[in-house]
């Protein structure tokens, strides 16, 4: 494996982005990856009761029209001196770019042209809770390469040294092993969680996780197994658990290996993990 080299971070006003950034630099030096922030601003619009029909109807003006793009491009102005003043200071290689529609759609053509995509955890909006389709999500489940979702809350110095593996055995997490492989084969520790493993042929083996840990032993990695069983308790709360037993500063898994439907229905530890994490995750489908 040659490393991740060419890498894209979605940048936005929130008030997490400067972790998220510092992840991406840190992510971009460590590898000598050129690094693209994205900023994408919404379309002009009106709120909903501008639109109904009455007396409180308001028409668009190409005032207010004007006036929502002047705010939008201070935005990303605000947004391109963040990213370039953490870049700058990294020396690292530099592209900014800015569009305007629909985040996650233009994310994700963006980012199939990447070796790896960055994004923040969605904040669950104020007596909204949260968002079935969340931007992570999105990309997750469309870009087809590996995206490294930052948590909203908390800052992370380091990316990498500590991580815990989640695994089943499924094609996402054989995925997401492999996209993780150029930062696993520069931890310092890698611990391999099976949780609830399966036994017989199809199933973990004799010993859950040994045989992902010999794989990874012949590219350089090493790494322990270890298996749980977790019959009262959510496999994404065990995960994030043992993070932080193991004080792993990066989480691999596979996401949605049940249909998306299935887990939004009933729950699953990808829809968790996106929901509750405490620790940059980097995931595969």
């Amino acid at each position: 494996m040659t490393g991740f080299k060419d890498v894209l971070v979605v940048v936005d006003n929130s008030k997490n982005c400067p972790a998220r950034l510092n992840v991406a630099v840190h992510v971009a030096s460590r590898f000598g990856a050129h690094l693209t922030g994205l900023f994408v601003t919404e379309p002009p619009h009106f709120p909903a009761w501008a639109q109904s029909e009455g007396e409180a109807y308001v028409r668009p003006t190409a005032d207010y029209v004007e006036r929502q793009r002047q705010a939008w491009h201070e935005a990303a102005l605000r947004a391109q001196h963040l990213f370039r003043s953490l870049a700058d200071v990294a020396g690292i290689a530099t592209e900014w770019r800015e569009r305007e529609g629909d985040v996650a759609e233009i994310a994700t053509l963006h980012a199939r042209y990447t070796d790896m995509v960055i994004v923040g955890q969605t904040e669950p909006a104020p007596h909204v809770g949260r968002p079935t389709r969340a931007l992570p999500e999105r990309l997750l489940m469309g870009v087809g390469r590996p995206i490294l979702v930052v948590p909203y809350a908390g800052t992370f110095a380091t990316i990498g040294e500590r991580v815990l593996v989640a695994w089943n055995a499924s094609r996402e997490a054989t995925r997401a092993v492999n996209d993780a492989l150029p930062l696993l084969q520069q931890a310092a520790q890698v611990t391999v969680l099976a949780i609830n493993p399966r036994g017989g042929v199809s199933g973990d083996g004799d010993v859950p996780g040994a045989d992902l840990a010999l794989h990874l032993s012949r590219h350089g990695v090493k790494a322990e197994a270890s298996w749980v069983p977790a019959q009262d308790i959510e496999v994404a709360a065990m995960l994030l658990s043992w993070a932080c037993d193991c004080q792993a500063d990066l989480l691999v898994m596979g996401g949605y290996g049940h249909s998306r439907v299935r887990e939004i229905v009933l729950g699953g530890a990808t829809r968790g993990m996106l929901q509750t994490m405490t620790v940059p995750t980097l995931m595969s489908h």
